[in-house]
């Protein structure tokens, strides 16, 4: 096969990640050549059983550093961004890694001549009083301005294995006899399957959606937080009882959690803040068809996808009888 008839090649920042990982298997399957940019590449090696002998590789990359971020794009036909992080840690800021790394990734796919497709989330504003939201608005505007023709993806909160959401109020349900309802547990969400989200950014790659749009994508159902945690507790097979937790008092805790050296925050005062909006799509994208419905993707079920992964939080794991509640 000669060069000019290779498959695209795409390139993935942040391909090793939650949502990346699912993203690379999507483009696999697609038959594209992927190069998996990120911070890490020894640590990445998992991700090369989903394609073909010689179809994905690695290249190191950090999105602070301009050099290493061209260096990735060299020759790619198209880029996709999923680099975001939950909390500021050391130099891994929400500025430098969700404002200005974006932008970096923007410069250097128009510099290459590549399409992009950049992973943000909803709610992303730069009035926000959320610095997490504000650098993904931030983000946007200025991706959009670099590359208009960029296609740009809002999930709300994420379900599927390994998420940061569920798994986390299920392993607070094995040893915590309640658990907080943070500003009441009214927050509405509108949890969005990875792999739909995945599936979306593979048919931007395949030129599927229209360019320079910004696509909101959620599930099925909206939930109150309150809701969420009642799922959860009913698919792991338990039964806890909620404290209301002002937002102030959260808010306090999180501070506190984000001061203890080396380890992730189970709470920020920042995640705090977003906390007080809604996280669902907006009346707006669903009339405009940017959603997953609009671009042919029937959003999977929580309740179906839920117990997939949540049972090893049972009493008993799979064993668990059904109504012998912890």
């Amino acid at each position: 096969m000669t060069l000019s008839n290779l498959p695209p090649l795409v390139t993935v920042f942040g391909g090793s990640g939650f949502v990346g990982r699912s993203i690379v298997r999507a483009l696999a399957k697609r038959g594209y050549r992927i190069r998996v940019a990120v911070r890490r590449p020894d640590l990445a090696g998992f991700l090369q059983p989903m394609g073909t002998v010689g179809q994905i590789s690695f290249v190191q990359a950090n999105l602070r550093y301009r050099a290493s971020v061209d260096a990735a794009v060299s020759d790619a036909d198209h880029v996709v961004n999923c680099v975001g992080v939950l909390f500021e840690s050391g130099r891994n800021t929400f500025d430098a890694v969700q404002d200005f790394g974006a932008r970096a990734v923007a410069e250097a796919a128009r510099a290459r001549g590549a399409s992009l497709t950049h992973i943000s989330a909803i709610g992303a504003d730069a009035r926000s009083d959320s610095a997490y939201a504000r650098s993904k608005g931030r983000a946007e505007a200025a991706i959009l301005s670099i590359k208009p023709d960029a296609v740009i993806l809002r999930p709300s909160i994420v379900f599927g294995q390994d998420d940061g959401f569920f798994n986390k109020f299920a392993r607070m349900a094995q040893t915590m006899p309640v658990l907080p309802l943070i500003g009441g547990g009214k927050t509405k969400f509108q949890p969005v399957f990875v792999e739909d989200v995945a599936e979306a950014a593979a048919r931007a790659v395949d030129g599927k959606l229209a360019p320079g749009a910004t696509y909101e994508l959620g599930g099925t159902a909206v939930m109150s937080f309150r809701e969420c945690l009642e799922t959860i507790l009913r698919v792991v097979d338990r039964k806890r009882s909620f404290v209301p937790l002002p937002f102030g008092v959260a808010s306090l805790i999180g501070s506190l959690c984000s001061l203890v050296p080396f380890i992730a925050p189970p709470l920020t005062a920042d995640q705090v803040t977003l906390l007080k909006s809604d996280n669902v799509v907006s009346k707006a994208a669903t009339d405009e068809g940017r959603t997953l419905a609009g671009i042919g993707i029937t959003p999977a079920m929580l309740d179906r996808v839920l117990p997939s992964y949540l049972v090893q939080y049972r009493p008993a794991g799979q064993f668990t009888n059904s109504g012998s509640a912890a």
